[in-house]
């Protein structure tokens, strides 16, 4: 009996994935998208992102769920997630592409792009100074597998590059402070302050109204990481108060964020859908068919999720 892999992810072009797997996965395994799958009994593994509610029940002979992302948190928090392996991705590509986000993020606040935007609306030739890289202080918090790469290529233009992790790490042009206690000194001389942290019960709300009162005046704000990371409310008074100078925001508490939200409209805010970094086909694929074939023949998984620290 041939397997199946089911698929599901609004966002992502099911025929480019099916493409990429299907050399890979041979004749041993047919892929289909969710809503065409013609036998739930012999689906076995699912490629996904964000399921609706309820999905994984209609196929009782999962082996197998693997996350179209590398950020695994929405899907391990699920109370339908059957009791099965969990992957995520570990795509080169993947880590480029969010470095390339997060470098675009640092040099459009550090270039003041926000004071020539606004002054492009009142069409105002409204010269500021440059500053050097080296004269700027960027802080990265979390140095996961994205994080570490965006550090170190934000190292390599020239700045002052801190990152904070739970533990020590060795990264080079990157100067690590770990600990809870590093975190407040660190905030205080930073200029541009990019969030990369996973979203774990540890770190939900991890960045409230005090670790933005302890960010220096004037400050720049990045999050690429989780909405939920940050207490939205906070967040918004900072910048309304004019003690955070401009943030570019990939993700929110709540996606899509609603019109309502004052966000749009507070002065350097730049908002962007939730596309930092996304997968791609083409680099991914061999990964995911590996883990298969790896499930097939009772081999170990790479890149596994730990239900219990959430990643």
């Amino acid at each position: 009996m041939t397997d199946t892999l089911v698929f599901y992810s609004k966002p992502d072009p099911f025929e480019l994935w099916r493409d990429a797997l299907s050399p890979l996965l041979g004749d041993s395994v047919r892929i289909e998208r969710a809503d065409e799958v013609t036998d739930p009994d012999t689906v076995r593994y699912a490629l996904v992102w964000m399921p609706p509610e309820g999905f994984f029940a209609r196929f009782p002979n999962l082996e197998l769920v693997i996350n179209l992302g590398a950020g695994v948190d929405r899907l391990v928090a699920r109370n339908d997630l059957p009791d099965v392996p969990v992957t995520r991705l570990s795509d080169p590509e993947m880590a480029r592409m969010m470095a390339g986000f997060v470098l675009f993020s640092v040099l459009r606040h550090s270039r003041d792009i926000p004071h020539f935007e606004a002054a492009q609306v009142r069409r105002e030739w409204a010269y500021r100074h440059p500053r050097a890289a080296t004269e700027i202080s960027v802080a990265v918090l979390g140095l996961g597998e994205l994080g570490a790469l965006a550090a170190t290529e934000i190292a390599r233009q020239g700045y002052q590059t801190h990152g904070w992790a739970t533990g020590p790490k060795d990264l080079p042009g990157v100067t690590v402070h770990h600990g809870d206690e590093a975190l407040a000194p660190l905030l205080s001389m930073a200029d541009i302050v990019v969030c990369m942290l996973p979203l774990t019960p540890g770190t939900r709300g991890r960045l409230d109204a005090a670790t933005f009162a302890a960010m220096k005046p004037g400050a720049a704000f990045v999050n690429v990481s989780r909405g939920e990371v940050v207490d939205e409310a906070a967040m918004i008074a900072a910048l309304g108060s004019g003690h955070l100078s401009g943030a570019t925001l990939d993700v929110f508490a709540s996606e899509p964020l609603s019109p309502e939200s004052p966000l749009w409209t507070l002065p350097g805010v730049l908002i962007t859908p939730h596309l930092a970094s996304v997968a791609l086909p083409a680099s991914a694929a061999p990964q995911i068919a590996a883990n298969i074939l790896a499930i097939r023949k009772g081999l170990p998984l790479a890149n596994s999720v730990s239900r219990v620290r959430g990643y």
